[in-house]
């Protein structure tokens, strides 16, 4: 979901990010949580790339909070930066991570989520393009995560063609990745409620459990760690209507390592017939946490630090408010 809110603001991101840079050139759950709600210590937890502006002061001040979050900042946008040769925003992210000390997870898009449409042909050339700058990114940057297509299970629910061709091509591309970073975590991310056969509330369909998805888990035989988007307020209308087992139900179908790499819950009283609150927010972190106590996550990433200019219910979804002051999620988040 996160990538809807980022191709709109590629351009001025790199250009802040840059000027970041020049500023700073010269700078120096636990198993049970009874009284800490704050993810497992075994897990990375952090935020994606969100600051409150994209003024050069604002961007600074996201990354020193970015360390109060956890240890990862991720980028998630249109593969084809990786293939700029200057100004690509992955880049930048990626070399800005030794300056403010934090864990850079990078994930690549392909397709637009709402319409399930391929932002280019997955012909030949195009997939040609992808593979070669994927490689030179890894071989330069050696990322410690890289995830190839986000939430893929929506491109199968729209397109099982194109869906298809990138099953092959994702086992390509990790194959060459491999080849020059043999370190990396190389993974795709899916949509847990879509996953899940939750096409109801504000998804606009209609639950139904039987049309769950996960056999395309097998799909994706080589992915090291199995990864999900996460927005239960789409389906819930508070925290507590989530089963117990709404997280723990993934450990029946994989054994491998699980990440979170987009999280969230909105904390406005709209869009109408599904308001919420910070209060409310801040209680499903707490939800979110007692439910996957016992999970040994990989990583855990809430979606915004601040609110961004995105539609609803994503533009409540911040730790901060947009004039940059903490909500009740902020303190629940960085326990």
């Amino acid at each position: 979901m996160q990538a809807k809110a980022k191709s709109a603001t590629a351009g001025l991101l790199i250009g802040i990010v840059l000027a970041a840079m020049l500023l700073l050139a010269g700078c120096d759950q636990k198993t049970a949580i009874d009284d800490d709600p704050s993810p497992s210590a075994n897990t990375l937890t952090g935020v994606s790339l969100s600051p409150r502006s994209f003024e050069s002061a604002d961007f600074t001040d996201f990354f020193h909070k970015a360390n109060e979050t956890g240890d990862v900042v991720s980028w998630a946008g249109d593969w084809n930066e990786l293939a700029k040769t200057t100004d690509s925003a992955p880049k930048i992210v990626a070399e800005l991570a030794s300056t403010y000390d934090y864990v850079p997870m990078i994930e690549l898009q392909f397709f637009t989520q709402s319409s399930g449409q391929l932002l280019r042909p997955l012909d030949a050339t195009n997939k040609l393009s992808y593979k070669n700058s994927t490689v030179a990114f890894a071989g330069n940057h050696q990322p410690r995560y890289l995830g190839l297509g986000i939430e893929v299970n929506i491109l199968y629910d729209k397109s099982p063609t194109d869906f298809d061709a990138f099953v092959s091509f994702y086992a390509d591309v990790y194959d060459a990745v491999k080849a020059v970073s043999p370190d990396t975590e190389v993974f795709t991310v899916f949509q847990l409620e879509r996953m899940k056969g939750l096409s109801g509330g504000l998804f606009g369909g209609v639950n139904d459990p039987n049309k769950a998805q996960w056999s395309l888990l097998d799909r994706f035989s080589k992915s090291d760690i199995i990864a999900f988007s996460t927005y239960p307020n789409l389906v819930y209308k508070n925290p507590e209507e989530i089963p117990d087992d709404y997280y723990s139900e993934i450990r029946a179908h994989t054994s491998k390592r699980i990440a979170f790499t987009e999280i969230g819950w909105h904390s406005s009283d709209s869009p109408s017939g599904w308001e919420s609150s910070e209060t409310e927010q801040a209680q499903f972190i707490t939800k979110f946490t007692t439910l996957t106590a016992m999970m040994d996550m990989e990583m855990a990433i809430w979606s915004f630090m601040y609110d961004q200019s995105t539609f609803e219910p994503f533009n409540s979804m911040g730790l901060r408010r947009s004039d940059g002051s903490p909500r009740p999620a902020w303190d629940e988040w960085v326990g």
